[in-house]
C-alpha cells in the first residue's frame, strides 16, 4: 500500500492573488481562485456556514485518505487579504470574503476533471472498500449518489470535500461514546455495493493509521483554529480529536460489521 512518508506531513502556504468564480454547489460557496504560486485552487472559506470546523475536517479527512493510499488533491493554507472584500460587487460574496480574511484552506484545482458517475464507472472492490472504510471512520455523510464528492481525473479516482466529516465536533455531545458507534449513514454510501473487501482491508488500514501518524496529522491544524470553548486549551482540543480517532480505529470492527450488514441488505 502506498502511504505518505513522515517528512511530507506539512502543508504549504500560498497567498490568494485573484478571486475567479464562486462554486455555488452546497451551502459553503467555495470558489476557484489563483494563488501567488501560479496555480488554481478550490478555496474554502473560514467565514462560510460551518466555519473553521469544516476546514479542520478537511485537513483530517484528506490527510488520512492520503495516508492510506487514496488520491486527494494537494491541500494548502491560503491567506486572503482584506482588499478582496472591498472590490467584489456581489454582496453575498463580499460578506463571505470579509469574514474570511486571514488563513483559509484550498485544494489544488483538478482542471478538466469530471464528477464520478456510479452508473458509468465501476470501481475496483478493493478501492471501493478503502473509501467506504475511510468514510465510516470519519463519519462522512457526504459521499452519496446525489453528491459523490469524487472526481475522475486522468483516469484515476480522486476524493474531494471532507468538510462534512466528524460531525460530532459541531456539538461535542457524547463524543467519547460516538467514537465507538457504527456509522449508520453508510447505507447511503455510493460505493457500498462495490465494497466487497471491507473485512480484508480493515487490519491493513489499522496498521497504517497509528496513534503517532494521527498525532502528526492533527498537528497540521493551525493553533488559531482550535478555539472550542469547552476546552481550556488548544492542546486539550487536539487531544480530544486524537482520542476520538484512535478509539474509532481501535474499534473499527463496529463500523465494519455494520457496513457489511448494510451492504448485504443492498445486494
Amino acid at each position: 500500500m502506498s502511504t505518505i512518508p513522515v517528512h511530507s506531513l506539512q502543508l504549504r502556504t500560498v497567498h490568494v492573488t485573484r478571486y475567479l468564480t464562486p462554486l455555488r454547489e452546497g451551502g459553503s460557496m467555495p470558489a476557484i481562485a489563483e494563488a501567488d504560486d501560479g496555480f488554481l485552487y478550490v478555496l474554502k472559506f473560514r467565514g462560510a456556514g460551518q466555519g473553521l470546523k469544516a476546514l479542520i475536517s478537511e485537513i483530517i479527512g484528506a490527510e488520512i485518505a492520503r495516508a492510506i493510499g487514496l488520491k486527494v488533491p494537494e491541500i494548502v493554507f491560503a491567506k486572503l487579504d482584506e482588499a478582496f472584500g472591498r472590490t467584489e460587487p456581489d454582496e453575498e460574496i463580499q460578506d463571505l470574503l470579509k469574514a474570511s480574511v486571514g488563513l483559509n484552506l484550498a485544494l489544488h484545482y483538478l482542471s478538466g476533471a469530471i464528477t464520478y458517475d456510479p452508473t458509468v464507472t465501476k470501481i475496483d472492490p478493493l478501492l471501493a472498500s478503502k473509501i467506504v472504510w475511510l468514510d465510516c471512520l470519519l463519519t462522512n455523510m457526504d459521499r452519496t449518489a446525489r453528491n459523490t464528492n469524487m472526481l475522475l481525473w486522468h483516469k484515476e479516482l480522486w476524493l474531494i470535500d471532507h468538510g462534512a466529516s466528524l460531525y460530532f465536533h459541531h456539538s461535542w455531545q457524547n463524543w467519547q461514546e460516538q467514537a465507538i458507534r457504527p456509522f449508520v449513514l453508510v447505507k447511503d454510501h455510493v460505493l457500498l455495493p462495490q465494497a466487497a473487501d471491507l473485512k480484508e482491508i480493515d487490519a491493513e488500514l489499522k496498521k497504517v493509521l497509528t496513534p503517532d501518524l494521527i498525532g502528526r496529522i492533527l498537528n497540521l491544524i493551525p493553533e488559531e483554529w482550535l478555539n472550542e470553548e469547552i476546552f481550556k486549551t488548544s492542546v486539550e482540543q487536539r487531544k480530544a480529536y486524537a482520542l476520538f480517532l484512535n478509539e474509532r480505529i481501535a474499534h473499527s470492527a463496529n463500523f465494519v460489521n455494520a457496513a457489511e450488514d448494510a451492504r448485504q441488505a443492498l445486494i
